[in-house]
């Protein structure tokens, strides 16, 4: 089953047991999913809505932030609730240890040596961490290690 038939079924459940935050947080997704598929013509492949999905959690995750400065707990519960309903259709995170190992493994295939090989590194990791663990924590790995190689040069 596709991650869109996923989707589309657990909306139909979430309106047939009239959770209203499941639903909402549901149809918020589908709603960004057929604006990519739109813009894009053509059907999202589910490596294409991790993506999406990501993208997603990414903005709630700053309206729940947002949101607790502004004083509005109401909408952090909500922001919350949303983000744990598109969690459940994330791929499992990676731990720190497969993180580490992918990140030695991507400097051993680039052959970097120095943090001028990022771009080469976070290329040849992308695709195999996309929605599987935060960017900015890759990036962090990727220039300790990087750090530490040059300085063992």
């Amino acid at each position: 089953m596709s991650l869109r038939d996923r989707l589309d079924t657990e909306l139909k459940a979430a309106m047939r047991s009239n959770d209203a935050g499941r639903r909402e947080a549901l149809r918020m997704v589908l709603a960004a999913v057929q604006r990519a598929e739109k813009e894009g013509k053509h059907t999202l492949a589910d490596d294409e809505m991790i993506g999406l999905l990501s993208r997603e959690l990414k903005v709630r995750r700053e309206s729940v932030e947002a949101f607790r400065g502004g004083g509005r707990e109401d909408l952090v519960a909500k922001e919350e609730a949303a983000i744990s309903v598109v969690s459940e259709f994330m791929p499992q995170p990676l731990s720190e240890a497969e993180l580490t190992t992918l990140v030695e493994q991507g400097i051993a295939e680039t052959g970097a040596a120095s943090p001028r090989d990022m771009g080469k590194v976070m290329g040849w990791l992308s695709p195999r961490t996309r929605g599987r663990a935060d960017g900015k924590q890759v990036s962090q790995l990727v220039t300790q290690a990087l750090a530490a190689r040059a300085a063992g040069s």
